[in-house]
């Protein structure tokens, strides 16, 4: 069943929101989230936008929505041991998932016009919803701690097979993607795909996006351990180093699917 917000609300095309000033930059946020390398190229130096994650501009249930995630920061975050605004959270993005570490010149600032303008937008899509409260629909990309493989034991041959034959026709069998109409999937791995610090460089949290946004016309056909076998083949592939991976962790164990920091 479809839910109200999973028909994607679009600023551009919204009349009630006006032509303010608060209005143009929600709009434009709403630009960067769905085209982040051509609307911030100083800060998103891959060819990742936050939509290849966040489906149908971060509105898709079970596709890492953010309807109503503005309302739970601030957050204390484990990766980096500190309390996250929204602002902070989106810096990690640009940092992280879009590479926007390879000048320093380069790296995002939360007072930064692009991370203002993203924060704007999400909060756009969260109103309505209850501040301090998380959404029922957060956190729901997971599997289950008790079908979880541990890492040593998955299989990234296998997964590469699975890859091919569930994956490839959007992907393409090197991960770049291939375009479908005007749209092309963000490359999973390689020098313009997320870095080895970003979220979904982690095994079990990209299994539980695999798991449950892909294949993206049949979205929850694959198994838990089909999920897992697919993040291990892509975790096992190269992709830009974050610079950074020293100051991670520092107050909480490293994840044992945290690969790349174990590497």
């Amino acid at each position: 069943m479809v839910t109200a917000w999973e028909i994607p609300k679009n600023p551009e095309t919204d009349p009630s929101l006006g032509h303010s000033a608060r209005a143009r930059e929600i709009r434009w946020g709403y630009q960067l989230f769905v085209n982040t390398p051509k609307e911030a190229p100083e800060l998103a130096h891959g060819q990742v936008s936050c939509g290849n994650c966040h489906l149908n501009a971060g509105q898709r249930e079970r596709a890492l929505p953010l309807v109503g995630v503005a309302g739970v920061f601030p957050e204390f975050n484990k990766r980096s041991g500190r309390p996250y605004q929204l602002t902070d959270r989106i810096v990690d993005c640009f940092w992280r998932s879009e590479n926007g570490t390879a000048t320093p010149e380069a790296i995002a600032s939360p007072a930064s016009k692009e991370v203002l303008a993203l924060a704007a937008y999400i909060e756009w899509i969260s109103n309505g919803y209850e501040k301090g409260k998380s959404p029922a629909w957060r956190g729901r990309n997971t599997i289950a701690s008790a079908h979880l493989i541990p890492v040593d034991a998955l299989d990234a041959r296998k997964g590469e097979s699975l890859f091919g034959d569930r994956c490839s026709s959007c992907h393409g069998l090197d991960g770049q993607g291939v375009w479908i109409g005007d749209k092309k999937p963000g490359p999973l791995w390689g020098p313009a795909s997320w870095n080895d610090g970003a979220g979904a460089s982690r095994v079990y949290t990209l299994a539980g996006i695999i798991r449950y946004s892909m294949p993206y016309l049949d979205p929850g056909s694959l198994t838990d351990e089909e999920a897992q076998q697919i993040a291990a083949f892509i975790t096992s592939k190269p992709r830009p180093v974050y610079p950074f991976k020293a100051k991670d962790y520092l107050s909480s164990p490293i994840p044992p699917d945290a690969v790349y920091y174990r590497r």
